[in-house]
């Protein structure tokens, strides 16, 4: 009985936010991607009444799911196609590389994850979900994922402080990167093209 209330709660938050999101994001693949990947999926069950309110939520070890506005926002401004190679920098839950992934069905996401414990979690929801074209990598000393690239899209999941041109050489001719710039109080989301 609680399973079904809970499962009523999200179909409304779900339906909620997605008729919130269609107000100021353009692209309808985005927007579609999105609503293919189950977000209470990648949330601890704690959080999962949550899972559909435009809101971070928090996945363990100090870090955070990113709210669905930015999510929606941050991948509309990579203009992915079907065939790109695209990289996360800071795979989180795995949620966002799930977005980026519905996107290019005919080419690969790398995402790269600095907490061993939350790349395992993310490696394991993806594989649970069945995603074949996304490859969870742990964290090394390099930024990024050099050996796999160039990428057609690199997203950066947390802000820096300035844009990394150890990220900027692992893009293709022509690729775009999205990055937050900035400090914890005051940010810029910057794409590069």
């Amino acid at each position: 009985m609680q399973e079904q209330k809970l499962d009523k709660k999200l179909f409304s938050d779900r339906k909620a936010l997605f008729s919130k999101l269609r107000n100021s994001i353009r692209s309808g693949s985005v927007l579609r991607a999105m609503e293919r990947v189950p977000r209470e999926a990648f949330v601890p069950t704690g959080e999962r009444p949550m899972a559909y309110l435009d809101i971070p939520l928090a996945i363990g070890d100090g870090q955070t799911i990113s709210q669905p506005y930015i999510v929606a926002l941050i991948t509309e401004a990579l203009r992915l196609q079907p065939a790109d190679r695209v990289l996360e920098v800071g795979a989180g839950s795995g949620y966002q590389a799930a977005v980026l992934a519905e996107l290019v069905p005919e080419g690969r996401v790398v995402t790269v994850e600095l907490v061993r414990s939350l790349a395992q979690r993310a490696r394991d929801t993806l594989d649970d979900l069945d995603y074949k074209n996304i490859a969870v990598e742990d964290a090394t000393e390099t930024l990024g994922c050099p050996w796999r690239g160039p990428y057609d899209a690199i997203v950066v999941s947390a802000a820096a402080p300035s844009l990394s041109s150890a990220l900027i050489n692992q893009l293709a001719v022509g690729g775009r990167m999205v990055v937050p710039v900035g400090d914890r109080r005051q940010q810029e989301l910057v794409c590069v093209l």
